[in-house]
C-alpha cells in the first residue's frame, strides 16, 4: 500500500505529515475542502510524523533561499532521508511547490505528487500548524514568520542583480524633471521681469544666463559703466554686455518697487541654484554610467545611454533584448499606431537622440539606426556580463560606426568586424590585467594599514606598563640626559658661528649681569650686622 507523506516547510522548521486513507481523499475532493477549517476532523485525516526545528535564524534563511531556489538543502535531504520510509517505491511525497518536487525527484528518486489533495491538505497544515506541533504556540509561529520573512526580504535587497541600475533609472528621470521645472521657472522669471527689462528678452536667449543677469542688474536704472565689466562675466561677450546697458538707458519697461524686485531675485536665485544642481547631477550621471555600462556610454553617450537602461528597467533587460527592439525602444506607440493603420513602421526609438543618426543622410537614417541599435545590444552584453568594466569595446564599436557612415556617404570599405573584435579583445586583456594589479595592490596595502594597527593593540599593553614605571623617576632622568647632550651638540655649532662683535657684546652682558648678582650678595651681609648691632645695645 502506498502511503503519502505530506512535506510542510514552515519558518520554524521542516514538518512531515501522514496522510490517512490516501485513496478516499483523492476521490472526495469537495469533502477535504470542508474538512480543512475544523481541526478535529482534520486531525483525524492528517498526523505529524516528524519535525525538524531550525537551528538558528542563519540556518533558517538559508534553507528558505534554497527552497525559492528549487535547490535541495543538506537539512531537507537529511530529514528526508531519516523520516521517510525506506522502501522509497511505497513512499509518495507531496510539496506545494513543483520546482522543488522536481529536485527532490532527480536526487532522491521519489515519487513526488503536487496538486489536487495535496495543495487542500497543505491548507489545513498551514492553517492548523501551530495545534498539529506540540511545544509551538501561536505566537511563537508567528514571530519566526514575522523575523524570517524580514531577513529574507533584506537578503534579496541586499543581493539585488539591478541595484547599481537604480541609480541609474533614478538620476536620469530626476534630470528629465529638472529640465522641464526649470524650463517652465526661466519663462516665468523672463515674463515678471520682462515687465522691468523688455528688451533683455530679445539680447539674452539662454535661460539661466538671464536668471544670472536678473539678480546682477536688478533696477535698470542704477546700471552704469561701471557695472559692465561683471556684466562681461556673466554674459561671456562685450558686445552684448554693451547692448544691454545701451538698453536699460532707453528701455520701454515700467518701473517697478524694491519689494517686487526682491521676490523676483529670490525666484531667479532658486532657478540659477536649480541649474547648478542639475550640472551637479549630469556628473553624478556621467561617472555612474562609467562604472556600471562604461562600453554604453562610450559608443551612444551618458545620457541616452541611461535612457535606454531607465526605458527597459535595467542593464540586465536591455542586454536580454534583440536589436531590433533597441532600435525602437521609447516608440511603442508609433509601432503599434503604424501596426494598426498598416503604415510605415518607425526606424528608431531613443537611440535616434544620438548624434549618428542627426549626421547620416535621410536615406540612410534606418539603415544607420538598425546599424548602431546592433551595436547598442553588444555593447550592453559586454556591460552586464564582464566581470572588470572596459570601455574599450565601445569605443571600438564608436569606430566601426564612424566607419559605417562615412562608407555611405564616400562609400570606404569599412574593417570588418572580426578584425575589430580581435584588436579588442586584446586591448581589453592588458586594460583588465593593469586593474587587477592595481586592485591587488590596494588590497594588499590595506592588509598592511590591518596588521599595523592589530600590532599597536596588541603591543598598547605593554607600552602603558613602560609608562607606569617611567613615572617612578627613571623617565625623567632619560629626558635630562637628552636635554645634556642636546646642549653639548649646540654650544660648538654656536660658537663656530660667532662673530668677534658677538662675543665683545656678550662680555659686556655678562658684566652687567654680575654687576646686580654682586650687589644682592652684599645686601644680606649688611643687613645683619645691623640685626647684630641692635641685639648689643
Amino acid at each position: 500500500m502506498v502511503v503519502l507523506h505530506v512535506l510542510f516547510e514552515h519558518a520554524a522548521g521542516y514538518a512531515l505529515f501522514a496522510v490517512k486513507e490516501v485513496e478516499e481523499i483523492g476521490m472526495l475532493l469537495p469533502k477535504v475542502e470542508e474538512c480543512v477549517l475544523k481541526i478535529a476532523k482534520f486531525n483525524s485525516m492528517v498526523s505529524l510524523a516528524a519535525f525538524f526545528p531550525f537551528k538558528s535564524a542563519q540556518a533558517a534563511l538559508e534553507n528558505i533561499n534554497a527552497i525559492s531556489e528549487g535547490v535541495v538543502h543538506a537539512d531537507l535531504r537529511l530529514f528526508l532521508e531519516t523520516n521517510l520510509p525506506e522502501s522509497k517505491k511505497k513512499a509518495m511525497l507531496g510539496v506545494s511547490d513543483s520546482k522543488i518536487g522536481a529536485a527532490l525527484q532527480e536526487e532522491l528518486a521519489l515519487s513526488i505528487q503536487t496538486g489536487g489533495a495535496v495543495a487542500e491538505i497543505l491548507r489545513g497544515v498551514r492553517l492548523h500548524f501551530h495545534s498539529l506541533v506540540k511545544g509551538l504556540t501561536a505566537q511563537a509561529a508567528s514571530k519566526a514568520q514575522l523575523g524570517l520573512g524580514h531577513s529574507y526580504s533584506r537578503a534579496k535587497v541586499k543581493f539585488n542583480v539591478n541595484r547599481a541600475d537604480n541609480m541609474i533609472i533614478q538620476s536620469i528621470a530626476l534630470l528629465d524633471q529638472l529640465d522641464k521645472d526649470i524650463n517652465t521657472f526661466s519663462m516665468r522669471v523672463r515674463e515678471w521681469y520682462g515687465y522691468h527689462f523688455p528688451e533683455l528678452i530679445k539680447i539674452v536667449s539662454d535661460n539661466s544666463t538671464y536668471c544670472r543677469l536678473t539678480q546682477l542688474i536688478g533696477n535698470r536704472k542704477e546700471l552704469s559703466e561701471e557695472s559692465l565689466e561683471s556684466l562681461e562675466e556673466v554674459v561671456m561677450d562685450s558686445a552684448k554686455a554693451q547692448a544691454i546697458l545701451d538698453a536699460s538707458r532707453s528701455s520701454m519697461g515700467m518701473d517697478i518697487s524694491p519689494i517686487d524686485l526682491i521676490n523676483i531675485e529670490r525666484f531667479s536665485n532658486r532657478v540659477v541654484s536649480l541649474a547648478d544642481y542639475r550640472r551637479g547631477l549630469q556628473e553624478y550621471l556621467r561617472s555612474r554610467m562609467s562604472q556600471v555600462a562604461p562600453n554604453l556610454a562610450a559608443l551612444i553617450g551618458e545620457v541616452v545611454g541611461a535612457r535606454l537602461i531607465s526605458h527597459a528597467g535595467s542593464l540586465t533587460n536591455l542586454a536580454k533584448y534583440p536589436a531590433s527592439t533597441v532600435q525602437i525602444l521609447g516608440a511603442e506607440k508609433a509601432l503599434f499606431r503604424a501596426l494598426k493603420t498598416r503604415g510605415n513602421t518607425p526606424k528608431y526609438g531613443l537611440i535616434f537622440h544620438s548624434t549618428f543618426i542627426g549626421r547620416a543622410a535621410a536615406k540612410n537614417k534606418g539603415r544607420i539606426s538598425r546599424y548602431l541599435a546592433n551595436k547598442c545590444t553588444i555593447a550592453s552584453r559586454i556591460d552586464c556580463f564582464s566581470e572588470v568594466p572596459t570601455s574599450v569595446f565601445g569605443d571600438k564599436l564608436r569606430n566601426q560606426v564612424e566607419e559605417r557612415l562615412s562608407f555611405y556617404e564616400t562609400g570606404d570599405l569599412p574593417r570588418k568586424n572580426v578584425d575589430v573584435m580581435k584588436e579588442a579583445m586584446k586591448e581589453a586583456g592588458d586594460v583588465t590585467a593593469e586593474i587587477k594589479r592595481k586592485l591587488e595592490k590596494k588590497e594588499k596595502k590595506r592588509k598592511k594599514r590591518e596588521s599595523k594597527l592589530q600590532e599597536d593593540d596588541t603591543n598598547g599593553g605593554a607600552n602603558g606598563n613602560a609608562e607606569i614605571k617611567n613615572e617612578n623617576g627613571e623617565s625623567d632622568t632619560v629626558v635630562k640626559k637628552k636635554k645634556k647632550k642636546t646642549e653639548d651638540v649646540e654650544t660648538p655649532a654656536a660658537e663656530e658661528v660667532e662673530t668677534p662683535a658677538k662675543k665683545k657684546k656678550k662680555r659686556k652682558s655678562e658684566a652687567m649681569e654680575a654687576a646686580p648678582a654682586e650687589e644682592a650678595l652684599e645686601t644680606p651681609v649688611t643687613e645683619k650686622k645691623k640685626k647684630k648691632k641692635i641685639k648689643a645695645e
